[in-house]
């Protein structure tokens, strides 16, 4: 694997190869000491040009975690603003020895042109382009999911067949639904997308997975193990016009999770948001801080799971429990030259 541009690139091998690395990642993560000398001397950049919190924070945690230097690039007050291309910012940072380019794009396809049109030798990884793809969030998805659903017990080397899943909301506007259902599907996972039909792409029909309208439905008949909430993309519908459903209120009514609907949902199920939350739209307070909401906790497997992934392009071999040695047996060596003087 060279780059992460999509989910629908991963087999279940790959796919279940991230996962289980980002389990150690996560091991080490509970220690004191947290940094991991795997990836010292190479160099992460984060291009982004959209603006982005979580994910942005989230890749640079992962490399600084792991030794990496980081460059972070806004097209805010770069040459972007002054009608620099892509082109030639890929150029720039080749230029400066990128390992690695973590690109966020509001054009569909920027990070599969980035990775292949020779601008840069590294490896690209895609942190979200326009309404297509987003594969790092829907792989700390299917983390979450497998930590919480897939059997007691360790649950490395475990896909997620079996697993029944609920995407609801705005489908049409979501890269996070398009990465879910793929990477679940190729996971063994069933997977509802339950919206308004003005917020769901054309051509849905072909995709894996089955479509319902009415929350409630799905909810009471098919008893999913986990409710998927996406955010209402006010931004993008509103360039678009607006007119995708009557009103706020109507559209939770109709699809917003709040405390009835979670009182429906099995014992077991969890709930997860890829985040921001438009609260009081797509999910009430009483849901998104409900014990079974894992929201907070994406956040949290979302470094470990983006280490995983800057650990198998840029260092690949043995597991990074090698990396968690060589941390340690380094922290003993420094620890008797200390005693020492």
């Amino acid at each position: 694997m060279k780059h992460l541009l999509s989910t629908a690139d991963l087999d279940v091998v790959d796919a279940v190869r991230i996962l289980d690395t980002a389990g150690s990642m996560a091991a080490t993560q509970a220690r004191e000491i947290k940094k991991l000398p795997t990836l010292r001397g190479r160099t992460v950049v984060n291009l982004f040009f959209e603006d982005s919190t979580r994910t942005r924070i989230s890749f640079e945690t992962a490399a600084k975690r792991l030794s990496a230097d980081v460059i972070n690039f806004s097209a805010k007050g770069s040459s972007v603003s002054k009608g620099e291309s892509l082109k030639d910012t890929a150029l720039t940072l080749q230029a400066m020895g990128a390992d690695a380019v973590v690109i966020r794009h509001h054009a569909s396809g920027a990070p599969h042109t980035l990775a292949t049109s020779g601008w840069t030798h590294g490896a690209v990884i895609n942190a979200g382009d326009g309404m297509h793809q987003h594969p790092t969030q829907a792989l700390l998805d299917a983390y979450t999911l497998r930590r919480h659903l897939a059997g007691p017990g360790d649950v490395t080397g475990r896909d997620l067949a079996g697993l029944r899943v609920a995407i609801v909301g705005d489908v049409l506007h979501s890269r996070v639904a398009r990465s879910n259902v793929q990477l679940l599907h190729t996971l063994g996972a069933e997977v509802i997308l339950v919206a308004p039909p003005t917020l769901l792409p054309v051509g849905v029909g072909a995709w894996p997975a089955r479509v319902s309208y009415h929350l409630d439905e799905v909810i009471a008949d098919e008893k999913p193990d986990a409710v998927m909430m996406l955010r209402v993309q006010r931004e993008r519908m509103s360039s678009a016009g607006g007119g995708f459903f009557p009103s706020p209120l109507e559209y939770t009514r109709r699809y917003g999770l709040d405390a009835r609907r979670l009182a429906m949902l099995p014992e077991h199920a969890i709930v997860l948001h890829p985040g921001p939350m438009n609260r009081g739209l797509e999910i009430s307070a009483d849901a998104a801080d409900s014990p079974r909401a894992v929201i907070v906790e994406q956040v949290a497997n979302g470094v470990a799971v983006r280490m995983a992934v800057l650990y198998l392009l840029l260092a690949g071999g043995d597991a990074p429990a090698r990396a968690a040695e060589k941390s340690s047996t380094e922290k003993s060596s420094t620890d008797e030259k200390g005693s020492d003087a």
